[in-house]
């Protein structure tokens, strides 16, 4: 998962832009959000970006490869372990992935 998220950052991020990797402890959860200072996602977007084979921009995925399931099975993932995801982003100030995992006992 993380994986996915930081290359996802790092692919469509601004060219010597920032990809930042945060941890949060929250009791019996991390929080770990993967954010970037790219071009950010239009809010149109927002709720389908975990859509299988959903791409924002599909001339920019063509040309810098990927399928469209990435997130989709980023959020699989975290649902079989009774957690979610969450995005926020603002057009020209980048985005950020935000999801929690339980600590072991």
């Amino acid at each position: 998962m993380l994986n996915n998220l930081l290359t996802n950052s790092l692919k469509y991020g601004r060219e010597g832009g920032l990809s930042k990797v945060s941890f949060y402890d929250m009791d019996d959860r991390i929080l770990i959000e993967v954010g970037d200072d790219g071009i950010g996602i239009d809010e149109k977007h927002l709720n389908h970006l975990f859509d299988r084979f959903y791409r924002v921009d599909v001339s920019r995925s063509r040309e810098l490869g990927g399928s469209g399931l990435g997130l989709s099975i980023v959020k699989h993932i975290l649902e079989a372990h009774k957690q979610s995801i969450t995005v926020r982003s603002t057009l020209g100030q980048g985005t950020t992935f935000s999801f929690t995992i339980q600590k072991a006992a």
